[in-house]
């Protein structure tokens, strides 16, 4: 490792991996728990991010969203297939202020605010037509106006306790170095493959 800071460190990578990755390096796996205690995972964008945490965006009424707000401890996974690289990250997430979630929605393109209102993430849908003709309806409803973001449509920030940062080496003697949380810095330890 090149530094002692772990959000330096992931600056460093982040950038390598943006000139690098052919497709979306901002790609992260996302790992939840359920209020039964099975575990899910899916794919989500990073948004933000910054020695205050990792930011991205969902519907508080999805599946990660429910699971995060009745149990906000998450894993986040980076995998740069290019690079040869991994990043993990652990820790407790909350809700981004509503002035951080309102300037995002603002910035997204107008289809994608269009589709946070007409899509009840997560929720049965009879056919691709139902949701199509929901779409329709919310363009007509937003039509030559800016489109709110829904009351139901935020951020998480995770703010990390643990960031692991792994390099594919020959023979499977893989370089493992993790950053745990320490008071208010970070002990970091090389772990064996």
């Amino acid at each position: 490792m090149s530094t002692t800071d772990p959000f330096a460190q992931f600056d460093a990578w982040f950038q390598e991996a943006v000139a690098a990755e052919p497709t979306l390096p901002e790609a992260m796996t996302l790992a939840t728990v359920s209020a039964d205690g099975r575990p899910s995972t899916r794919m989500v964008l990073l948004k933000d991010h910054g020695p205050d945490g990792f930011v991205f965006y969902t519907n508080f009424d999805s599946a990660k969203g429910l699971e995060l707000l009745g149990n906000p401890n998450a894993s986040l996974c980076f995998h740069w297939k290019t690079l040869r690289r991994q990043v993990r990250i652990d820790g407790p997430t909350v809700p981004v202020s509503d002035e951080e979630a309102d300037a995002y929605f603002a910035s997204r393109p107008r289809g994608s605010q269009i589709g946070a209102w007409a899509s009840e993430q997560s929720a049965p849908v009879e056919s691709r037509a139902v949701l199509e003709d929901r779409v329709r309806d919310i363009e007509k409803e937003y039509d030559g106006r800016d489109v709110p973001r829904p009351p139901h449509w935020s951020g998480f920030r995770l703010a990390p306790l643990r960031i692991e940062f792994w390099t594919d080496r020959p023979d499977r003697l893989h370089d493992r170095h993790v950053f745990d949380r320490d008071g208010d810095g970070w002990r970091e330890t090389r772990l064996q493959p």
